[in-house]
């Protein structure tokens, strides 16, 4: 649950890094235990890069967080918060069903601030994202597609989505929970 009110949701989100850029650990964030969580180590030979993590305060169809990426000039670390602008999102499907990718900007990132939509993004960078989620899982045997780049409005619909959805569960978390007195 965010902490603070934000005035600004959806075009200013707060991102929680699970993963740095360079790295090949893939952590997550255990909700029931509070914890990071090492995953697992990716068997292929790439690394993200870029800092990888979820908006705090929303629900993604698959029951975790909206996923998100950061461009940032330097790697954080797990549990790093970073306030982020939006710019797009990835389009994917894995084997547990469609999974759409925020991208952001750091606000506090200089070398990145110019960025305020998916047309400003260098191409080769996206390139090397999109080269990223339909590689990382091959030596795994699971198959990715990666259907593509979304504006920066399907990102804002989306976000305001999984916003809705998490506070719905959080207000039948606490009726249930009052209820239970």
């Amino acid at each position: 649950m965010p902490k603070k009110p934000e005035p600004h949701f959806p075009k200013v989100v707060e991102v929680v890094v699970e993963i740095p850029q360079g790295s090949r650990n893939k952590y997550e964030f255990d909700e029931k235990t509070g914890v990071m969580r090492l995953d697992r180590v990716l068997s292929s030979a790439v690394f993200y890069n870029f800092e990888y993590g979820y908006v705090e305060g929303t629900r993604a169809d698959d029951g975790d967080h909206t996923d998100a990426l950061i461009l940032l000039a330097e790697p954080t670390f797990p549990g790093c918060h970073v306030t982020a602008r939006p710019v797009g999102g990835l389009r994917m499907r894995d084997d547990k069903g469609y999974d759409f990718k925020v991208l952001c900007v750091a606000l506090g990132d200089p070398l990145h601030s110019y960025i305020k939509k998916l047309d400003e993004v260098p191409q080769q960078r996206l390139r090397e994202i999109e080269h990223f989620f339909a590689t990382y899982k091959l030596l795994e045997d699971k198959h990715v597609d990666v259907n593509g780049w979304a504006d920066l409005d399907d990102a804002l619909d989306l976000l305001r989505t999984d916003r809705k959805r998490w506070l719905t569960e959080i207000e039948a978390t606490a009726a249930s929970a009052e209820a239970g007195h």
